[in-house]
């Protein structure tokens, strides 16, 4: 708009050179500028401030924990792993872009075995097509995936004969009515399965679309992604209570007392859950806290004012690789408008929302060459420029990129210490004697975000150790593959509940 801006006022400067010449007119140094972003990304990350923003999400959550629909919602999964079930089984990963179809053995602690391991698995892609497909046709495509992957003659060693106990990690909305059921709801993403099919049982529709193709396979359960994360990595060490989704989105579960939670927020259960269940896997939906507690700057409010939903999920906005490039986007347009960067010249498509890929701006944090190059190769593939930009203009979004990504880290340190404060009250259980937790983590920015899980840790340990935790007691702790293991442990959790 800024360009037509000023056509508008001085007609006369003609082409696109006058124009880069006009916004070139610096309000500011880039020094100033930096400045200015550096204070405001960092003012709200000392440890006094972040223990606050805890305890404010605390008194976000109970609330939440008495009445709402959207979020601190219980699972049907009332019973951790030991790591000692074992059996084999076949997990089922149901994502936006990728089907997933796994056998998995669970070993348990035999001597020489790994605890968890997949024998086998195959990988379907979920392209526009598939997204198309209407209804039962999503599911009867689901089938047949599932038949090749059984019945093909790498799968011909997953079958002996035998009933194969089905778990699937759905990462989708569902609102589930038993450990192996769930009413379907809008998927979202382009799908368009919930077409004649919305509120129906998620579990039957796979089942019916598997009897049609006279499929051994028996569902067992289904389980949410952040619910699989706990599960998967519960199974390999006992002291997990927590896990964390941090990727394009944002979750968190939690452990918690049953006595925690409204009783009207289990619905219309059987008394026979009630009377086994002490604890439950309770999905958060983190995302949605933390508006009014969690500082924003004026480029984060721009990206909440544009979004098709604001204020829906806060915390993601902050936090998740759907967003980190594009606040650092947003940081680096009025760079170039008014302390110019790359020259005062707006590189291609940077005006365009959502066009700086979190992946390029881990490339600059990544980037350890004394020119920044593979950094300048990645932005000018993807923003080329009429001149290269200087390696003042590179070490400027490497800046940029780390206050961005070091605030999101702290953010979410907040974030984990506001629910093990949560699980620690509700246990009744004071800091110093919660003892070691383990948070079971998943996703592309938590694993793979250059530095980010040990920044998080960092701030982690402080928060923890000033509120009177044991030192590195409540540990950051990868969950790989998790919504395959998740949705085989989900099946053994059940089968050693109803022995």
């Amino acid at each position: 708009m800024l360009p037509s801006f000023i056509q508008a006022i001085f007609p006369s400067l003609g082409g696109p050179k006058r124009i880069r010449d006009v916004v070139r007119a610096c309000d500011r140094s880039l020094e100033d500028y930096r400045s200015e972003v550096q204070r405001l990304f960092e003012a709200p990350l000392n440890a006094k401030s972040l223990l606050a923003m805890s305890a404010k999400l605390q008194a976000q959550f109970y609330p939440k924990l008495q009445a709402s629909n959207i979020c601190m919602l219980p699972s049907y999964n009332h019973t951790l792993p030991t790591g000692d079930e074992q059996g084999t089984y076949l997990a089922l990963d149901v994502g936006g872009s990728t089907f997933r179809v796994a056998l998995v053995e669970l070993n348990g602690q035999s001597a020489g075995a790994e605890s968890m391991r997949i024998t086998h698995m195959r990988s379907f892609r979920i392209d526009n097509a598939i997204r198309s497909l209407k209804g039962h046709a999503f599911f009867d495509w689901m089938a047949l995936k599932i038949e090749e992957s059984i019945s093909g003659p790498e799968g011909k060693s997953w079958n002996n004969g035998s009933t194969l106990p089905m778990g699937l990690a759905w990462s989708f909305p569902v609102e589930q009515t038993s450990i192996r059921s769930g009413m379907l709801l809008s998927m979202g993403k382009g799908f368009l399965a919930t077409e004649g099919t919305l509120g129906q049982d998620l579990g039957e529709l796979i089942m019916k679309s598997c009897q049609e193709r006279n499929l051994n396979v028996r569902m067992d359960s289904i389980v949410n992604d952040a619910s699989a994360t706990l599960l998967s990595r519960a199974y390999k060490d006992n002291s997990t209570r927590l896990a964390l989704i941090l990727g394009t989105g944002f979750n968190a579960a939690v452990h918690l007392p049953v006595s925690a939670l409204a009783h009207s927020k289990f619905g219309q259960r059987p008394q026979s859950w009630h009377d086994q269940a002490d604890h439950v896997l309770v999905n958060t939906e983190l995302s949605m806290f933390g508006k009014d507690i969690l500082p924003t700057t004026r480029w984060d409010d721009t990206l909440n004012a544009n979004h098709t939903h604001p204020d829906f999920q806060p915390f993601e906005h902050l936090v998740s690789g759907r967003y980190l490039g594009e606040i650092v986007r947003l940081v680096l347009l009025e760079a170039v408008r008014t302390a110019g960067l790359f020259g005062g010249e707006v590189p291609d498509k940077l005006s365009e929302a959502y066009s700086l890929d979190t992946g390029i701006i881990a490339i600059f944090e990544s980037d350890d060459s004394a020119s920044l190059s593979q950094a300048c190769t990645a932005f000018q593939t993807a923003h080329p420029l009429s001149k290269p930009p200087t390696f003042s203009d590179l070490s400027f979004v490497r800046h940029i990129s780390q206050l961005v990504s070091h605030r999101a880290a702290a953010y979410l340190a907040a974030g984990i210490h506001a629910l093990w404060s949560l699980r620690a009250s509700a246990e009744g259980l004071s800091p110093s004697c919660v003892g070691r937790v383990s948070i079971g983590c998943n996703g592309s920015v938590i694993e793979k975000y250059p530095y980010f899980k040990d920044l998080c840790q960092s701030y982690l340990d402080e928060l923890t150790d000033l509120s009177g935790a044991e030192p590195h007691s409540v540990v950051l702790e990868p969950a790989v593959e998790s919504a395959i293991f998740g949705a085989a442990v989900g099946v053994c959790c059940l089968e050693e509940r109803e022995a």
